[in-house]
């Protein structure tokens, strides 16, 4: 028996042939990544939870018809879109109910930071992500069960007991949150702050470990790539045009396109790590990774460009302002650019150029 042919730490040699112990590294990793990552998205939620003020809930359900429009867009539009997305590109059955999965978690709370920068309604965008993360623990499992039979027949079983156990436990904090807002208004603020830094270490803590866990689940088809760019956008462009098709105004429009393409990816992140085992998570993993990137960008896209928009209107606005009346005090000349165009070339300021 040639012991020096074998490995130190081996158990058994014949030879060169070794039996070793096995490498648990990736499965302690994971058990340490699913721990953190179920904290801080809990702490996340609290944070979710201090920015809901029971009273303005309350009248937003009691006049639901925006949270109503949000409700068809999150339950309805965003899973049917993933639906059929994973039907025309044929991605692998594992990776379809990844997919699936994202599209049936409730609004993501970064879109309450982007409904404010957009103008838009942040007491019905917060409302709407408070109810449907309510609405998540039976629309969740409901959708999921009626999208995805074509691929559990194939040997693949949603954990059900898992998704739902996840949602149960999240809306405490989240209640909880809503206790603290109601009671102690200015810690609320400061926890707020606190659980955003908090939900953007999440993000790159799931795509740090997670790529070290899962190297090969990068290395995808380009349809994943696709589907990740497209999908948020037509959940943006979706929410858009049936909020304007009910009736609901602009700013109430640009809200629930907001609710309807960002989707909880963290959670979507966590309920995958927590659900499946090493082998499905190495080609299903990167896939929230890769969608809430591509929701930031149109949403920062979004905002530049409204910004832009606002800006270039005020000078309209303020150039108005300034132009001088005839004798009966209609306003004379034009506004090109924020500039007075009467004769002579004047700033908005009335300063000859």
């Amino acid at each position: 028996m040639d012991l020096q042919a074998c490995l130190e730490n081996a158990t058994h040699c014949n030879g060169t042939s070794c039996l070793v112990p096995p490498d648990n590294f990736n499965e302690i990793l994971s058990l340490v990544l699913s721990i953190v990552l179920t904290v801080m998205l809990a702490i996340v939620m609290f944070a979710m939870g201090c920015t809901v003020e029971a009273s303005k809930l309350w009248a937003h359900i009691r006049r639901p018809w925006g949270i109503f429009v949000g409700f068809l867009c999150q339950f309805g539009i965003m899973p049917l879109t993933a639906f059929l997305l994973s039907l025309a590109f044929q991605v692998h059955p594992v990776q379809a109910i990844v997919i699936m999965i994202m599209g049936c978690c409730p609004g993501g709370s970064s879109s309450n930071i982007i409904a404010y920068w957009l103008d838009g309604d942040m007491d019905l965008s917060i409302s709407m992500t408070a109810c449907s993360t309510i609405l998540a623990m039976g629309m969740m499992p409901l959708c999921l069960f009626i999208y995805t039979k074509m691929w559990t027949d194939n040997d693949i079983q949603i954990p059900y007991e898992s998704i739902g156990i996840t949602l149960v436990t999240l809306l405490i904090p989240v209640a909880l949150g809503m206790y603290v807002k109601h009671r102690f208004p200015k810690k609320a603020k400061i926890i707020l702050k606190t659980g955003s830094i908090v939900g953007v270490c999440l993000i790159v803590i799931i795509a740090i470990v997670g790529g070290v866990l899962y190297q090969s689940s990068w290395v995808i088809a380009p349809s994943l790539w696709i589907i990740g760019t497209i999908y948020p956008a037509i959940g943006f462009a979706l929410g858009f045009l049936l909020a304007r098709i009910v009736g609901l105004p602009s700013y109430r429009a640009r809200t629930v396109a907001l609710e309807t393409g960002f989707q909880n990816s963290q959670l979507c992140s966590t309920i995958v790590q927590l659900s499946f085992s090493l082998e499905e998570l190495e080609i299903m993993f990167s896939f929230p990774l890769i969608y809430s990137i591509f929701q930031i960008v149109f949403a920062g896209v979004a905002v530049g460009g409204y910004q832009l928009y606002k800006r270039k209107c005020a000078k309209v606005q303020d150039c108005e302002k300034e132009l001088p009346q005839d004798a009966l005090g209609s306003k004379v000349g034009e506004c090109n650019d924020g500039f007075i165009m009467d004769g002579t070339l004047m700033s908005t300021k009335n300063t000859a150029l």
